[in-house]
């Protein structure tokens, strides 16, 4: 990320984070894991084991912007760990609590509706985070899914060079109830079709790393080991267990890439054996959240900080969608360290400090 666009988005969010600051009449906030009544936010991430950006990154970082915002306002967090059930128990609490303003990052997309029907009926507020919850949402905050797919799709043809009009593809797409995995394997696909020979083999690895490695090696004994060229992966965690099965086969200078900007995934582009990642800066995407529960807190227009529209069902959704980036071999230095995301010490591990090297890493 350069110096422009880093200061556009400190500026932008900034300009958002003091009007939501203002309407909320302070400047520091009292936290904790639970809470209720009209001051608390719910916040409810998907899971903790598939990726580690949730625990790591969302929700901290959405705490933390909350806190900044609206004095004696609490964020009332739970974690469905893959459970769509658990999910719903939590969903269910925070309305019992009569929680005015939930963050949503849902396990099953697909199944929302009734959920959110529920809520409007209580006089809560949804907000769609990371993935489109099906239902009446009041707004939607992430990233351009499509363009997410379609970063991916091109850097893999860049990692296959001029290999990839005879190349054979193996995609291992995100979860099926996941609106944002049909983004990106949509936004792939337009990048690879009619431009590799084939995608050979697709399949859902559901965003588990497990089932991904089992996929792959399914793939391996179908097409055969000189038979596959390049494996588009859906995000990092299945990424890391792919190209740990394609090793385990034999298979060596296969390009995968993935998508989460995740630090193994980042130490394994840094040393090879991984081709790209996808860098959706949490930063921005947290603040956005933030600043949107913020003022629906408050019963203001979130037109004025989503301004975007998005399609869901029959209704416009006010969204604020923002802007993925590819990270290479070549642009970790200017993506996720100049982003702030990790420091060099973090990527460079001893075995690494000679490609740190080579990388401009430091």
């Amino acid at each position: 990320m350069n110096a422009m666009i880093r200061r556009t988005l400190v500026g932008t969010t900034a300009v958002s984070l003091a009007l939501a600051l203002a309407a909320c009449g302070g400047s520091s906030s009292s936290q904790s894991s639970t809470g209720s009544g009209s001051k608390t936010i719910g916040l409810l991430l998907p899971e903790r084991t598939s990726s580690n950006r949730y625990e790591t990154f969302d929700k901290p970082l959405i705490t933390s912007a909350i806190a900044g915002l609206c004095t004696k306002c609490t964020v009332d967090y739970a974690n469905a760990n893959g459970e769509e059930g658990t999910q719903h128990d939590q969903f269910e609490s925070l309305l019992a609590k009569g929680v005015k303003v939930i963050l949503l990052d849902p396990v099953n997309a697909k199944n929302t509706a009734n959920w959110v029907d529920e809520a409007n009926s209580k006089g809560a507020k949804v907000i769609a985070y990371d993935r489109l919850a099906a239902g009446n949402v009041a707004a939607y905050v992430s990233f351009d899914n499509e363009r997410t797919g379609e970063l991916q799709g091109t850097a893999l043809l860049d990692a296959l060079g001029p290999k990839a009009g005879s190349a054979q593809i193996v995609m291992i797409n995100g979860a099926e109830a996941d609106p944002n995995a049909a983004d990106f394997k949509t936004g792939a696909h337009r990048m690879l079709d009619n431009k590799v020979k084939s995608v050979a083999y697709e399949q859902s690895g559901e965003w588990q790393p497990t089932l991904a490695a089992q996929k792959i090696n399914e793939a391996i004994r179908t097409l055969g080991k000189d038979n596959i060229d390049a494996v588009y992966s859906a995000n990092d965690g299945m990424a890391i267990a792919i190209e740990d099965a394609l090793h385990a086969a034999g298979l060596k200078n296969i390009p995968v890439g993935g998508q989460d900007a995740s630090i193994d995934a980042i130490r394994r582009i840094v040393s090879g054996d991984q081709a790209y990642t996808v860098y959706k800066p949490y930063q921005p995407e947290a603040d956005a959240a933030a600043n949107i529960a913020v003022y629906l807190l408050k019963g203001l227009d979130v037109t004025s900080v989503a301004s975007s529209m998005i399609q869901s069902g029959s209704a416009q959704v006010p969204s604020k969608l923002l802007t993925p980036i590819v990270v290479t071999k070549q642009t970790v230095a200017s993506t996720v360290v100049s982003g702030g995301l990790y420091k060099a010490a973090d990527i460079c591990t001893p075995e690494l400090a000679g490609a740190c090297k080579d990388a401009g890493i430091r």
